[in-house]
């Protein structure tokens, strides 16, 4: 299955969005992320990656928004249709098979996994 980039209809940019789904979605969290979720009636999925502040120099932020895109895009298949999401991580152990399972059990835990 192709899993492709990202379109721009896929990611969530605008200021006001992020802090509707910070008030207003659902959350879950693990230890080292969490994940705000919505459902936004469009049909398709659109994600944002916040980080907190403080979240290490420039080289670290840019590293650790690479490694949860691409863990995105390979889950984003498995995926039930029509949410918004923010993925939250919190410094620490920054790896992508970290990311991978952290990504995968916030999905699981908050019922959002096809079956």
């Amino acid at each position: 299955m192709k899993t492709g980039f990202f379109k721009r209809e896929e990611r969530i940019k605008n200021p006001d969005e992020f802090k509707r789904l910070f008030k207003t979605g659902k959350k879950t969290s693990i230890p080292g992320a969490k994940l705000f979720y919505l459902e936004n009636n469009l049909g398709i999925n659109r994600v944002g990656f916040p980080l907190m502040r403080g979240y290490g120099n420039a080289v670290q932020r840019n590293l650790s928004k690479r490694y949860s895109r691409e863990v995105y895009r390979l889950l984003k298949a498995h995926l039930n249709k029509g949410y918004d999401f923010l993925l939250l991580v919190y410094p620490g152990n920054d790896s992508f098979h970290t990311r991978c399972v952290q990504f995968r059990t916030l999905f699981e835990k908050a019922g959002l996994i096809k079956e």
